[in-house]
Parts: structure tokens; sequence; C-alpha cells
């Protein structure tokens, strides 16, 4: 049976998008890829990165590379352009592919204000995702506990131990960066526990490391 007209030209729109990727392009930089997330923000273009998600679930891994490297682009620019994607992303979480799996953990990072409530739904996904994650898997996903925390104070009894966690468990080189994603969530209610998870760690700090800390408790008098 012929396909209907409108997938006819939904498929050939989504190689025609596919076609503007740096793989396809013939091209070894992310040039390419930034520009055309660029030009979807510039046009508010939501077909076109309905296309990319479509892309992302490629066989092709160069091909999916690229699509989320275009995502988490938009993401940073326009997150309301791939909110409604949040689902896709979670998914993505399990792929085999790992430069998806954390491309798709900043795109969540990037769209988490926004989308707290299907993401919180979905927690068990991102902890498992989390918890058998590469480096940059991980520091993806403290933003996105930390922004759920921060969209709502009924997440955080479930969402807050486990950044306490991670703060008195990880290496200490990643403490600075970490805890300064984890104080958009910080209040009077749990500053105290962040502050003594910090001190706890405190002689595994260098110089210059306990100086970030301490400029980052300053902020949160």
């Amino acid at each position: 049976m012929e396909k209907p007209l409108c997938l006819k030209i939904k498929c050939k729109a989504v190689r025609l998008m596919l076609e503007l990727l740096a793989c396809r392009l013939a091209r070894n930089d992310e040039a390419p890829n930034i520009e055309l997330a660029q030009k979807l923000c510039e046009s508010n273009n939501k077909q076109g990165i309905c296309e990319i998600v479509q892309g992302l679930k490629s066989e092709e891994q160069a091909v999916a590379n690229d699509c989320i490297k275009v995502l988490y682009e938009v993401g940073q620019r326009k997150p309301e352009l791939i909110a409604d994607f949040v689902d896709d992303f979670i998914t993505a979480l399990l792929d085999k592919n790992n430069r998806v799996v954390w491309g798709s953990m900043r795109a969540l990072a990037c769209i988490a204000p926004l989308k707290s409530t299907a993401i919180f739904t979905r927690l068990s996904e991102i902890v498992v995702a989390y918890e058998k994650g590469s480096v940059i898997t991980v520091d993806s996903s403290i933003s996105v506990f930390a922004q759920l925390c921060s969209a709502n104070k009924a997440y955080q009894r479930t969402v807050l131990p486990i950044l306490f966690d991670h703060l008195a468990n990880c290496r200490a080189k990643e403490i600075p960066q970490h805890a300064e994603r984890i104080a958009v969530c910080i209040n009077s209610d749990n500053k105290d526990v962040f502050l003594k998870t910090l001190e706890t760690r405190s002689n595994e700090l260098s110089e210059s490391q306990n100086s970030r800390i301490l400029k980052l408790k300053r902020s949160l008098i």
C-alpha cells in the first residue's frame, strides 16, 4: 500500500533536516550541528526539532550523535523548544550509545525547570542512569536533581538525599562543581545539612577548591 502523502512529506523533511548534520556534510567538527541548532532556535522550528528527535533514534551512530548534540544545543538556548520531548530523552537514557545517554541527560538538565513533574514521575529511570553513567552523565544528572528540588519543594524529600549522599561520596575534584550545581535548591530548610556535608570533605580539597567552596558558602548567607 502506498504511503499517505503526509508521511511522504514528513519522511522527505526528515531526510532534508538530517542532511544538515555534520556527519552528512563529511565534517569532523561540531560547527554544522551548532549552526543547525541556532537556526532552529531563531525560526522556532518545532517541526524541524521533531525531525531531529526522530533522527536521534537512527541506527547510524553518527546521525544519533549529531542529533543529540543539536538537541541539547537548542535546549541551552531555548529549552521550551525541546521540552515536549522529555519522555524521548528519558527513554534515551537506556541507549547503548554513551553519547546519546549523556547528551539526553544534558537535555533533561535544560528542561527540568519546565518539566519537573514529568521528570519526577520517571525519577527511578534517571537514578539508574546516574548510578551507571559516565562522568559526563553524572555531571548533568546532578543538575537535573537540583532543578527538580528547586522547581518543587515536595520533591526535596526524595531527591535531596540523593544529592547529599553524592556530595558525601563523590570524587574530591567533583565537589566544587557539583556543590555549585546543587546550590540552586539550597534554602534555609536544608542549608545546614548541605554545609555540614561540605565540611566533612574539606580536608580532601586543595586550597583553590576550598576557596571555591568558601565563596559558595558566602553566597548562601
